[in-house]
């Protein structure tokens, strides 16, 4: 409570101190990038790329709230801290590939990335690849990748920002960055620890309870309100980077993050137990260590990266027996160590022409057990699963552009998983100005690629299948972008793409007759569509500020593959859990040192069933989400302030993202900022 009206003191002050304030703020509109000065690396690659306002937008906010508000793609959620996972052009999770400084971080277990866990103060660019694009980057994005990377704050002397956020549900939020800089070193340290009991309300329409009259008739019923139960978190993050950069062409950087987790897994809704009669809780110890160098010169340049994870991982899920003791059910532990490496480097012989290469390892080592499950193999006992496995993806490519309005690139790239190589991968893109008016480009692409099973697809007890075969497919795009506008006016730029994806022997878990899921190759999927964007900034006056932007896809992903039975409908149905349409609109007005915004997504129907059934649990009901905050900054000889008020869910949306998780209705953050100035100036 105390804190409470801290804050509301604070807001309060807000009038007195505008006399302290400067008076009127500048905003500069970005120039239109003009077509023939597009980099060569991204000839006729579809990529979506988040500026560092959509990243910082809202502190507090995950990679997985950036993407549900600024992309195209489908994250789905399992509630509020919580696995947060993305659908990326009707895709499954484990087909989008995830790096964090060129590493990949997906889970070799899981083959996916919980992007919950990736708070977006610690990124300072990210992208999306979409569908052939990735592999300029890497194999196995089937759907595509998203690239998150760090980079040096740019700072001369020394640097700090501190913030403080408190929300409803009794959410804390803190946020430290201290930073250092001259001409050849930048150091950065950055600090975010999050807490909440994470209690909210929710009509739960799983549940029914009866209205009676005095005679104990039923004469009505009701759902009943509840709390979301067994639901607290505790998140603790940091990150710290420090490089060198001789000035004569060599640059060194070290990365390390760390993870500190400790959550609960709230009840689901149909869920009729005692809180207190039962422990479900998730631990996880993560840590990311990367060491880069880069050699520039005029023509060429080469690097080299080497990297370590290690991860610690355990699930617990305890009941009570019936006498005030706690019996352990599931006692699940999984640790999982990394090392990466990769040396690439690239070659300009003029400027018609730009060769690359890389060549990109990863070694695996994954322990996995459950203490309370013992598996007799032979005359050994097993607990779990013991593996290793080595993966190796080399690729070339060739860049050229004969004249300004037209470019072409060739991609070969090859990955080995354990022993086994994969097929010769190449990707062909193109792209051509049709008309410098309005800086309208033409994009094409296709593709070949491969997905590997995951450790876990392979080696899980009980289920797992050695005999899985690869997933395998192709991919085509086409699009259109342009881009107008005028100098400290206005600029206005957008695209339209259209893809067409084949994905042989999709890996789907199916119930097997012995009690427990098993994973197969039964599917053949299509997945197409459309996806649109558009982004539009006026100067309406020097001090008068608007922006708009927003998404649009359309997704089918049709199960194509054969009857497994005659009872089997899943044939020509959308996969579940893959909204067919989605879409985006984020607006924003600022005047002065004020700064309001507004944040609208929406997902259509999706299904929970591979049948498409529309029974009672056999779909979620489409949603709209609306966000909107308001930031007053404050700028004084001494320091910069920030005052920032949000309201999530604003019309108090009532929705799931995965059956039975409830999600929270309309909750409020309040943060107050604080950056000293000690000297410290940009570079």
């Amino acid at each position: 409570m105390k804190k409470l009206l801290l804050w509301a003191s604070a807001l309060l002050l807000c009038p007195l101190l505008r006399a302290q304030e400067k008076p009127s703020r500048h905003f500069d509109i970005r120039e239109v990038t003009v077509v023939g000065q597009r980099p060569m690396k991204e000839i006729g690659v579809q990529k979506t790329r988040f500026d560092s306002v959509m990243l910082k937008e809202n502190i507090a906010l995950s990679m997985a709230d950036v993407l549900t508000f600024n992309s195209s793609i489908f994250v789905k959620s399992y509630g509020r801290a919580t696995l947060s996972t993305v659908a990326f052009r009707g895709t499954s999770p484990s087909h989008t590939q995830v790096t964090w400084n060129d590493m990949r971080i997906n889970n070799p277990m899981l083959g996916m990335t919980d992007f919950s866990m990736i708070p977006s103060y610690f990124i300072d660019d990210a992208s999306l690849l979409h569908g052939t694009s990735s592999v300029n980057e890497t194999g196995g994005g089937l759907g595509g990748a998203v690239k998150l990377a760090t980079r040096p704050a740019g700072n001369l002397g020394f640097g700090m920002q501190y913030i403080q956020g408190i929300g409803s549900f009794g959410t804390y939020d803190e946020f430290l960055r201290l930073t250092y800089g001259d001409d050849h070193w930048q150091s950065s340290t950055r600090v975010v620890y999050s807490s909440s009991r994470n209690d909210y309300k929710y009509v739960n329409r799983d549940k029914k309870e009866n209205i009676y009259d005095e005679d104990h008739n039923i004469i009505g019923s009701y759902h009943p309100t509840e709390r979301n139960k067994s639901a607290s978190f505790k998140d603790l993050h940091v990150l710290q980077e420090v490089y060198y950069n001789t000035g004569r062409g060599d640059r060194m950087g070290l990365n390390l993050w760390y993870v500190n987790s400790n959550r609960e897994l709230p009840m689901l809704t149909t869920d009729y137990a005692d809180e207190l009669s039962f422990e479900n809780r998730q631990r996880e110890h993560t840590l990311r260590g990367i060491f880069s160098w880069d050699h520039l010169r005029d023509r060429w340049k080469m690097g080299a990266k080497f990297g370590y994870i290690h991860t610690w991982m355990a699930y617990d899920y305890k009941r009570d027996k019936g006498n005030g003791e706690m019996a352990s059910m599931t006692r699940s532990r999984s640790k999982v160590n990394t090392l990466f490496g990769k040396v690439d480097g690239e070659f300009a012989p003029g400027e018609k022409w730009l060769f690359t290469a890389n060549v990109t390892m990863h070694q695996h080592l994954v322990e996995s057990v459950d203490k309370n499950i013992i598996t007799q193999v032979g005359n050994k006992a097993v607990v779990g699963y013991d593996k290793g496995r080595f993966e190796l993806s080399t690729a070339v490519s060739a860049k050229w552009r004969p004249i300004d309005r037209f470019g072409m690139s060739l991609v070969l790239r090859e990955e080995l998983y354990g022993d086994e190589w994969t097929p010769l991968i190449p990707a062909l893109f193109l792209d051509g100005v049709i008309s410098r008016k309005g800086n309208i480009v033409a994009k094409a692409s296709i593709s070949r690629n491969y997905r590997f099973p995951t450790l876990n697809d392979l080696y899980f007890l009980p289920g797992g299948n050695t005999d899985l075969k690869k997933e395998s497919g192709f991919t085509y795009d086409a699009g259109l972008s342009f881009g107008v506008g005028r100098k400290g006016r206005y600029t206005l730029s957008g695209g339209v793409n259209w893809f067409d994806s084949y994905i042989d022997d999709w890996i789907i878990w199916l119930p097997t007759m012995k009690g427990f899921f098993s994973p197969r190759n039964i599917k053949k999927v299509h997945a197409y569509g459309i996806e649109t964007n558009a982004d539009l900034s006026v100067a309406l006056s020097r001090d008068w500020m608007l922006g708009m932007k927003g998404t649009f896809s359309w997704t089918p992903s049709i199960n194509e593959g054969e009857m497994m039975s005659p009872a089997d409908r899943s044939v020509g149905k959308q996969l579940p859990y893959v909204p067919e349409y989605s879409a985006t609109v984020s607006g924003s007005l600022r005047w002065r040192t004020w700064s309001l915004l507004y944040k609208w997504c929406y997902y259509s129907r999706r299904y929970t069933m591979s049948s498409n059934d529309i029974s009672l649990t056999g779909y979620l009901t489409p949603y709209y989400m609306s966000n909107l905050s308001l930031e007053k900054t404050l700028s004084f000889k001494w320091a910069d302030l920030s005052l920032k008020g949000a309201i999530n869910n604003l019309f108090d949306e009532e929705y799931l993202s995965v059956l039975s998780r409830p999600m929270p209705g309309i909750n409020f953050e309040i943060f107050i900022g604080i950056t000293p100035k000690w000297g410290c100036r940009r570079k």
